[in-house]
């Protein structure tokens, strides 16, 4: 690895934590490569959290200005509007993510323009396709903060390659230029470079993935040894024994 510089130092996208543990989020926050937080009711389920509003107020207090998305939850645009206000109004460093439909499939286009002009800055989340992002990207106001969220590890889970859509939505951001693009739900360590590549402004990584930044750079015949080092460490830990003819024969 050069003395100079490690490939993290030359990044130009930044790295947001994903996740709802907040012993974890603690000591992100102290990483500097960690520009910015995200989390999602799935997240939050899994991570135990009971109160919703509870929690967010607690993350903000541990990561201070650092900006931060959360999530609404209803369903109808009605309920969603009145979640969004009342979720914007916990800081000026909150985004409010706010999902491309609602279950039924109706585009909350309307909704995201409505909170937008009111200088809610919104984050506009579960996009998969350029349609979606052109059309929401007409929704934004000019001078409104915004992200726009693409879940490219998803679309890669289809077999498709996100890396030309994701460039191609960098292009159509270009006209709402208080609009960043976020790459989501990546899926490995070098996405965060695919998404640096391409031009993204923001990625959200889960914190294992985080765990593995440590590895940027690694030298890779100390990488390979280490791992020959683990298959035997765990063969001789689970006493694994195979019966073989144990005359060697020096000639052949």
């Amino acid at each position: 690895m050069g003395a100079s510089m490690t490939k993290t130092d030359s990044l130009n996208v930044k790295i947001f934590a994903d996740g709802a543990n907040l012993d974890g989020i603690r000591g992100l926050v102290r990483n500097p490569l960690i520009k910015g937080f995200t989390t999602n009711p799935t997240l939050m389920r899994k991570a135990g959290i009971i109160d919703y509003a509870a929690f967010a107020k607690d993350m903000l207090e541990v990561i201070g200005d650092a900006p931060v998305s959360f999530e609404v939850f209803a369903d109808e645009f009605d309920e969603m509007e009145a979640q969004a206000l009342e979720i914007a109004s916990w800081g000026d460093n909150v985004y409010v993510k706010i999902p491309i439909t609602n279950t039924k499939g109706e585009s909350s286009m309307p909704l995201v323009g409505r909170l937008s002009a009111q200088k809610v800055q919104v984050n506009v989340t579960a996009m998969m396709t350029l349609d979606q992002v052109r059309h929401m990207v007409e929704a934004l106001h000019a001078e409104t903060p915004a992200v726009v969220s693409v879940f490219a590890g998803r679309i890669a889970d289809t077999g498709l390659d996100p890396v030309p859509l994701m460039r191609e939505a960098v292009g159509i951001l270009e006209s709402r230029p208080k609009a960043e693009l976020l790459w989501a739900s990546p899926r490995e360590l070098l996405n965060i470079f695919h998404a640096d590549e391409v031009g993204c402004h923001i990625i959200t990584v889960t914190h294992d993935l985080l765990d593995k930044l440590k590895g940027v750079s690694k030298d890779l015949d100390q990488f390979s040894l280490e791992t020959v080092q683990m298959f035997y460490d765990d063969a001789s830990a689970a006493g694994y024994t195979i019966a073989t003819d144990t005359k060697a024969s020096a000639t052949g």
